[in-house]
């Protein structure tokens, strides 16, 4: 089975002058139940797409795996209920997920739901790779291009984006989900399947940029992160520790520089 990715609901436009009925498209989650080795590991909510990016990039940036050569296969099986993907991994890794294994059910907006370690937060990042600083202008003409580039989005007005662009700020790849944590997990998915150099370029994110945020394109390899809505304080620490480039506020009129530099 497999549901449609956009769907017509019936509403009515309210106006002071008139009401009238119409219908809106719009987008849904699901759940998404990953599975590594027959063993159940979380729930979260997210949209229908790029499924098999979404477990490859959530399975590295919360540290699951050591590498993507650790996951071997990826099975999608679709029920009435929602989506379980099915993953196989390297034994080393399965046996570590099994000792520090927790229950964990993620909401649309979530990013660490389900941690019950508090220390596990604050585990040490790897540095972001040396890299020649990104230039102001490809990050305005990113921030130009980057809504034509978001096709779900274009049509539902409700999801969140996540790009890799070049050091040009041409659009290299793009994904999209109603969670935030959700897009960027797809996109760094997407590219580590492709094999794609992440330290060449930037990344942008149509959200706030949280810890979670900060922590996943710091896992990923980014330099880079820029951000459409402003950053948590935890999140620039973190990225400061880590070496990570963080621009905030970041619209077309002007951008926040609040960690790293630019050229």
């Amino acid at each position: 089975m497999s549901d449609p990715l956009v769907i017509s609901w019936p509403a009515e436009k309210l106006t002071d002058t008139d009401h009238t009925s119409t219908h809106l498209s719009l987008a849904d989650e699901t759940p998404v139940g990953f599975v590594f080795n027959s063993v159940p590991y979380a729930v979260m909510m997210a949209t229908k797409e790029h499924l098999e990016d979404y477990a490859f990039g959530f399975s590295i940036t919360e540290r699951l795996v050591s590498t993507p050569a650790s996951i071997r296969s990826v099975r999608v099986e679709e029920a009435e209920d929602g989506v379980t993907l099915h993953l196989s991994i390297a034994g080393e890794d399965f046996r570590r997920l099994l000792q520090s294994r927790r229950a964990m059910t993620g909401r649309t907006g979530c990013g660490i739901c389900g941690s019950d370690d508090l220390k596990s937060l604050h585990t040490q990042l790897p540095k972001v790779p040396a890299a020649p600083p990104v230039s102001l202008k490809a990050i305005q003409k990113s921030l130009t291009e980057l809504a034509s580039h978001q096709a779900l989005n274009a049509q539902v007005h409700m999801v969140h984006g996540a790009a890799w662009c070049d050091d040009t700020g041409t659009v290299k790849l793009i994904r999209e989900d109603i969670g935030r944590h959700n897009a960027l997990d797809k996109l760094i998915g997407a590219g580590l399947r492709q094999k794609a150099d992440f330290s060449n370029g930037f990344c942008v994110i149509t959200s706030r940029c949280s810890y979670e945020m900060a922590q996943k394109a710091i896992m990923a390899g980014f330099t880079t992160l820029v951000a459409i809505s402003a950053p948590t304080v935890r999140a620039l620490n973190l990225a400061k520790e880590a070496g990570l480039t963080i621009v905030g506020l970041a619209r077309p009129p002007a951008q926040f520089l609040f960690t790293g530099t630019v050229g």
